[in-house]
């Protein structure tokens, strides 16, 4: 078992001792390429330098904060105008259902002002009806009054 892992920490150690000349290889290539690519510049423009980059770098993030904020803005547009479009809706079956209201108010009076007129009708004659209820009584009785004398005249 201890040749085992003296085996396994020897093959780590290859591995890292291989990883750092890789390292070191492609350090250099990347240090050649500098110097052949890489102009030199003093400090007072190379501070100037870095001031643009990051300027253009705050430019950047602040035209990508523009762009969010104009897509954020059309979002709210368009949720308004919906707004205002179902307000208009709600406001139009509003007034439809007020204009409906008025229709079945003025129907329901005008049945109340029929009815009231039926009414009427029924109780004037009702009270002919009881009038000649009443006539047609009396004239019974006078007829059997009138009656009960010829009775007693052709008797007596």
């Amino acid at each position: 078992m201890a040749t085992e892992e003296k085996s396994k920490g020897s093959e780590r150690w290859t591995g890292a001792i291989t990883n750092l000349t890789e390292m070191a290889s492609n350090l250099e290539s990347l240090q050649k390429l500098l110097l052949k690519k890489s102009v030199f510049v003093d400090e007072e423009t190379f501070a100037k330098a870095s001031l643009s980059s990051e300027q253009a770098r705050t430019i950047k993030v602040l035209e990508q904060r523009v762009e969010t904020l104009e897509r954020e803005l059309d979002a709210a547009i368009t949720a308004a105008a919906h707004a205002r479009s179902e307000k208009r809706q709600a406001e139009a079956a509003q007034k439809a259902a007020e204009l409906h209201a008025q229709e079945v108010t003025k129907e329901l009076e005008n049945t109340t002002k029929v009815f009231e007129l039926h009414m009427e009708e029924l109780r004037a004659r009702q009270d002919e009806i009881s009038k000649r209820d009443k006539d047609i009584k009396l004239l019974e009785a006078i007829i059997q009054t009138l009656g009960g004398k010829d009775s007693h005249s052709t008797h007596g």
